[in-house]
């Protein structure tokens, strides 16, 4: 680093990254990742939820009406899987399942007041942890980070984000 500059000024214009510079990229992704998830996960707990519920009721909120199938596609877990996160959610009274008015062969997933409540308070907790850390990192590392995030989707991932986010980014 060039004395008098900062970390981030250093590293700034560089397009190329040593080995150690991406495993802590990595390390930090996973250490994040797991500030991220740990208030979710209390409350998860307690209701004896996992991380998969909390999934399904994110995107399912996202795109109320949305069929069993998008959702299929959205999260990429098996149709077992799913149905055994829905059918507990359904049977818990936070998500209704209704059968298509144009394709009886359709389920359509939405969210009763009580799952919208859940869903608040899962998405509350992280968006309070994202907000503070937006705020301390400033507008130019969100833009940055956002860039970074959507450069790391798998071009199929990212319609699916596009189409969620009405192409619209951070």
């Amino acid at each position: 680093m060039v004395q008098g500059q900062s970390r981030s000024e250093n590293t700034r214009g560089m397009l190329f990254l040593t080995d150690e510079q991406l495993r802590k990229g990595i390390e930090a992704m996973f250490f994040a990742y797991r500030g991220f998830t740990a208030d979710p996960d209390r409350i998860l707990t307690e209701k004896s939820y996992g991380r998969a519920h909390h999934r399904a009721l994110h995107f399912i909120h996202r795109s109320p009406g949305t069929t069993v199938n998008k959702l299929l596609a959205t999260l990429g877990v098996t149709k077992q899987s799913l149905n055994r996160v829905l059918r507990t959610l359904i049977e818990d009274g936070l998500v209704l399942n209704k059968i298509g008015t144009r394709d009886k062969r359709q389920r359509h997933l939405s969210l009763t007041e009580a799952g919208i409540d859940l869903e608040r308070a899962l998405s509350n907790a992280q968006s309070d942890r994202m907000r503070a850390a937006y705020r301390q990192a400033g507008a130019d590392a969100v833009h940055g980070f956002c860039t970074v995030l959507e450069a790391m989707m798998d071009p199929e991932l990212k319609e699916h984000y596009e189409n969620l986010t009405g192409g619209e980014h951070i």
